[in-house]
């Protein structure tokens, strides 16, 4: 996927604006009441594996992590390195169920049919993986600025 480690058209890949940062960078909150890089890093990632798991058929449901894992109450460098890593798995796992996903599971409703958007459900498959990239380009905007306000 080009918005986490490729040329994305809309700007800075996720890989990127995670370059350089530490674990202190990315565990502070720079600006109040918003969510950490950290947070917003294992978000992505608990995401990312729910979607992999709706494409294998999996009934539509909040990531086994929750919505909104917390990091470790202070900064770890071995625990942000493991943040990095799992967003990086989910992905890599994301793309390997994609390329074994026949093209006709695509236009399939993910759950029933009827539309709930906090579920995510009653959209394709092709729908809800547009709706990944679209969620990451805008995590991946919220990490540049709050990067940005921690002066780097």
């Amino acid at each position: 996927m080009r918005a986490y480690d490729g040329d994305p058209w809309h700007g800075t890949a996720v890989v990127r604006i995670l370059d350089g940062l530490s674990c202190a960078d990315a565990h502070v909150h720079p600006i109040p009441d918003a969510h950490s890089i950290w947070e917003l890093v294992l978000h992505m990632a608990a995401w990312t594996g729910e979607v992999r798991r709706r494409l294998e058929g999996g009934e539509p449901a909040e990531p086994a992590e929750g919505d909104w894992p917390a990091p470790p109450p202070a900064p770890d460098d071995a625990a942000w390195r493991d943040a990095k890593n799992r967003l990086r798995s989910a992905h890599e796992s994301l793309l390997a169920t994609l390329t074994q996903t026949p093209p006709s599971r695509l236009p399939r409703v993910v759950g029933t049919p009827k539309r709930d958007p906090a579920m995510g459900s009653g959209v394709t498959c092709e729908i809800m993986l547009h709706g990944l990239a679209q969620h990451h380009a805008y995590h991946a905007g919220q990490i540049a600025i709050l990067k940005r306000a921690l002066g780097r």
